[in-house]
């Protein structure tokens, strides 16, 4: 059997991404209690419309609930699921142990994931969740691929095992940090983190004030906080046979662009149906940090490179229409006439076109796609379908 591919959303178009793209479930945030409360819950009406498009495709919605919760709002945190179990939400993922309890009494027919945040690494804590009346753990970071076959093999049978394979790492303890708390004071655990760990940061001697130096010395700056990327697309097979049964993309924050890209290459990677080497290259279109493997072979050291983020290819377009050899497309980044544009696809791999007959919504002849968000249309050698996209290399 497959293992779950899990996606993130921040919001509709990204949702929607996740579906078209091959995503088995997709996880998001609602209105309470969420990681990413800045920019990326959805609303409850909003929710209730997730909830209709995933099971309309025969896929699963689940909601974070997340933060580590306050006395003050378990009154309320009752009355949310009771509200999300009536739209129909498949999990909520909780990591506050008192969260936990609340919502098994609340709700005992609404599924509960263990989140990442709550450090869940032992078989003895699992056992405790499951009676709870837990579903799922979603592993600890900071597992190698020996402490998940061992875990798996003294958990209860039923109880599934969710982790990480691709996407942003934090380098707290499974994300529990405080940087941000004592830097800008808001707190990366109330789901407000203004992420400093990808600030710049300079070195100064005592003795020498107002004389700083780079610690390494890069034209884009220094991060010495901020983790590599975790890309697991050559290992999949390992986790797999470790117990892990649903494999899990970061990136709640991210454009519908990376979830459609990132989605597509472990869809296609889960089901073999195109060489892993071609989808390693694949993970180099959206932007990134150096991708590492993180603690799963046990040495976090290669998780801490400085290198700046890199992104090899932009999001030119989404496709709107087709008709006769012709494309509707809505402008994202800038192109031109005679560019060369790749298509990324759910049904074809690899095919890319030149841009010709650039023409705007009038119908007039054009020499660039300047304006975001402009309609335009181009001639194409094959058929795309809505929701395609269209990209450049950077």
């Amino acid at each position: 059997m497959k293992p779950e591919l899990l996606a993130p959303a921040g919001d509709m178009e990204s949702l929607d991404a996740a579906l078209r793209f091959g995503a088995d479930a997709v996880y998001v945030g609602g209105p309470m209690l969420q990681l990413r409360s800045a920019s990326a819950g959805f609303a409850l009406d909003d929710l209730a419309r997730a909830v209709s498009l995933a099971h309309a495709q025969g896929k699963k919605l689940y909601i974070t609930v997340n933060c580590f919760a306050k006395d003050s709002e378990f009154t309320d945190i009752c009355l949310y699921v009771h509200q999300l179990k009536e739209i129909g939400v498949d999990a909520v993922i909780v990591s506050d142990l008192g969260a936990i309890a609340c919502i098994r009494q609340a709700e005992p027919h609404l599924a509960v994931h263990v989140s990442t945040q709550a450090n869940c690494r032992n078989a003895r804590a699992a056992e405790v969740y499951a009676s709870l009346g837990v579903k799922r753990i979603v592993l600890s970071r900071e597992m190698t691929l020996e402490e998940i076959r061992v875990f798996s093999s003294r958990i209860p049978p039923e109880l599934e095992i969710e982790a990480f394979v691709h996407g942003a790492m934090c380098m707290a303890y499974s994300g529990r940090c405080l940087i941000s708390s004592f830097l800008a004071n808001r707190s990366g655990n109330r789901g407000e983190c203004a992420q400093p760990c990808r600030w710049q940061y300079q070195l100064m001697e005592e003795k020498r004030p107002g004389e700083y130096f780079p610690i390494e010395e890069a034209p884009e700056g220094t991060t010495i906080l901020s983790s590599c990327d975790l890309n697991c697309l050559s290992f999949l097979d390992e986790l797999k046979r470790a117990g892990v049964t649903s494999f899990k993309i970061e990136g709640r924050m991210k454009s519908a662009y990376y979830v459609a890209t990132v989605v597509n290459t472990y869809r296609r990677a889960i089901d073999q149906s195109a060489p892993i080497e071609l989808l390693e290259e694949e993970l180099k279109a959206v932007s990134h940090r150096p991708y590492s493997t993180g603690f799963y072979y046990g040495d976090p050291r290669q998780s801490t490179k400085k290198e700046a983020y890199i992104r090899e290819k932009a999001f030119a377009a989404v496709v709107k229409d087709e008709q006769n050899g012709r494309v509707t497309v809505e402008q994202r980044t800038r192109f031109f006439e005679g560019d060369v544009l790749e298509v990324l696809s759910p049904s074809s791999f690899g095919l890319s076109f030149a841009v010709q007959n650039l023409r705007n919504e009038a119908g007039e002849p054009v020499s660039c796609a300047p304006h975001a968000t402009e309609i335009l249309t181009i001639d194409c050698p094959f058929p795309l379908k809505k929701g395609d996209i269209l990209r450049r290399r950077s």
